[in-house]
């Protein structure tokens, strides 16, 4: 009973719920949101997508499908976790506050919603369970 009090930290239940919070919301980017705009991408029919910074709304949309499917498989497996969550966190602000602007509070969530667990994500890293962690500790032993 004195854990759901506590003001102590796990660090092994840190690491295994990062790890879980990660691979989550990185297989919800992916299937949710990166390989539809992939089958949008790959369909015949003509591209309407958001007209970010005058590019074309074919490049934007590349751009978002390959920044969705990648950084979250990134983030899944722990490989430049920090470096993939502020692309993703750039893209959330994007769309919440560009995309979504004028759209009530409802649709806009959503981004909001990803936007906070890769602002954790950026805070916090990979943990223990990831290949960033492998990776620093193979330099940190002078292999």
């Amino acid at each position: 009973m004195n854990y759901f009090f506590s003001t102590k930290d796990s660090s092994v239940l840190n690491d295994i719920m990062m790890l879980l919070v990660r691979v989550f919301i990185g297989i919800a980017m992916i299937f949710l949101h990166g390989l539809p705009k992939l089958e949008n991408l790959l369909s015949s029919e003509p591209i309407k997508f958001y007209n970010f910074l005058s590019l074309s709304p074919e490049t934007t949309l590349i751009i978002a499908t390959i920044i969705e499917i990648v950084g979250a498989f990134f983030i899944i497996i722990g490989l430049f976790t920090r470096a993939s969550s502020l692309i993703l966190m750039l893209m959330m602000i994007i769309a919440a506050f560009g995309y979504h602007y004028s759209d009530p509070f409802s649709l806009r969530e959503n981004s909001l919603l990803y936007l906070s667990i890769f602002t954790l994500i950026f805070a916090f890293g990979s943990r223990k369970y990831s290949i960033d962690n492998m990776l620093t500790k193979r330099r940190e032993s002078k292999w």
